[in-house]
């Protein structure tokens, strides 16, 4: 019997050592209160106990095994929920892709050397997370999407920073750049940086052209990480780094777009490829292009236009006369629209007032069959 009552009691021993599921904690906290609630108010204040490291992590969500192949669960899993992924905007690596090839070309210019840039990767991070990492020293360019009006991050890396400094400079190939720290970039440090900025930004405007024009205009440098809050902690960003090798220096160039900043475009980064024309449908295209043709449009004969002030205008009554500079035979417009699409003499035909066109109609310069053609093949 004694033998019994001890393994009974190791036996409690080892399901106590092992780890709460969300279930069971909930249903122990639950008797732990039916206890309370029999006992009393002498016993009630005696059931404030300090939840164990087994406890929290479980309800954190962080008591799934290290392999990570569990779904998560608790805390964990709600804010796991609200991260954005950019494999849902498969655009962005085609985009960041052509970015690396004209990176490439530009930088061999700019330096006059060999210079290879490759993607390390692109990924989901929060701002607040990201500033946090950002070791010194190190430069960091703010820059403004004048379309999609808000704003972006480019960082240079220590290691980047000084091998760009020392190969601009004229340093030595295949010589690691002497790394100088405790003082800040001088202004002739600082206009070199802002031209390799300058030109990174300016690639990256041309690498989303063909999705959405855009412009990027330098907004600020700095190189503490505490004046670049452009987005709140808490929000999702997309990291994209850039590795320079310029033959044994180089660094890593991370340029951090926020995802309110490109929301504008987050369609067009949803489809698969440049100029996407999936679910494309000839036979509603010929019934759509036929009922334009039969479409009805309003078309104007404009003899002449003049300006006057509104004072002149509220004191115009019956009877007053409004003097044109143009002559009985002077050409009329014909406007559909704002659109001049001909010219004409005002007549008159029996007792009708008519225009006879003078001039041939201004057609466009665009071709149905060009048009296809541009959205079919986009320039790269």
């Amino acid at each position: 019997m004694a033998n019994d009552d001890l393994e009974a009691r190791d036996n409690d021993k080892d399901k106590d050592k092992l780890p709460l599921t969300p279930e069971g904690m909930a249903a122990e906290w639950a008797t732990m209160s039916d206890i309370a609630a029999d006992d009393g108010g002498e016993q009630e204040a005696n059931i404030d106990r300090l939840m164990n490291q087994e406890e929290i992590d479980t309800m954190l969500g962080f008591s799934i095994g290290d392999d990570g192949k569990g779904g998560r669960n608790g805390i964990q899993a709600i804010v796991d929920s609200g991260s954005v992924t950019y494999e849902r905007l498969p655009m962005l690596e085609i985009i960041f892709e052509r970015l690396v090839r004209l990176l490439s070309t530009s930088l061999r210019n700019l330096f006059s050397d060999n210079v290879e840039v490759t993607l390390e990767g692109i990924r989901s991070v929060r701002f607040g997370d990201y500033i946090n990492s950002i070791s010194l020293p190190a430069m960091l360019a703010v820059f403004k999407a004048e379309e999609w009006d808000n704003f972006g991050l480019v960082t240079i890396e220590s290691a980047l920073t000084y091998s760009v400094l020392d190969t601009m400079l004229g340093g030595k190939r295949g010589q690691a750049a002497a790394r100088v720290d405790g003082r800040p970039f001088t202004s002739i440090e600082m206009s070199l940086l802002r031209r390799v900025i300058g030109v990174v930004l300016g690639d990256a405007e041309a690498a989303f052209r063909p999705l959405s024009p855009v412009n990027f205009r330098v907004d600020r440098i700095e190189s503490n990480p505490r004046f670049v809050s452009i987005s709140r902690p808490a929000n999702a960003a997309i990291r994209v780094e850039l590795r320079f090798d310029m033959e044994g220096r180089g660094g890593s160039l991370h340029l951090l777009l926020p995802y309110a900043t490109i929301e504008p475009i987050r369609e067009l980064l949803l489809e698969s490829f440049m100029g996407e024309k999936l679910g494309r449908d000839p036979i509603w295209e010929n019934h759509l292009a036929t009922e334009v043709w039969q479409a009805d449009v309003a078309v104007k004969c404009v003899l002449h236009e003049c300006t006057m002030p509104l004072k002149r205008v509220m004191k115009l009554e019956i009877g007053d006369t409004l003097m044109f500079d143009a002559r009985p035979d002077s050409v009329a417009s014909l406007r559909c629209g704002d659109f001049i699409v001909s010219e004409g003499r005002i007549g008159r035909v029996d007792d009708k007032i008519a225009v006879q066109v003078v001039s041939p109609l201004r057609r466009s310069k665009t071709t149905m069959a060009a048009f296809d053609t541009s959205h079919l093949n986009p320039a790269c």
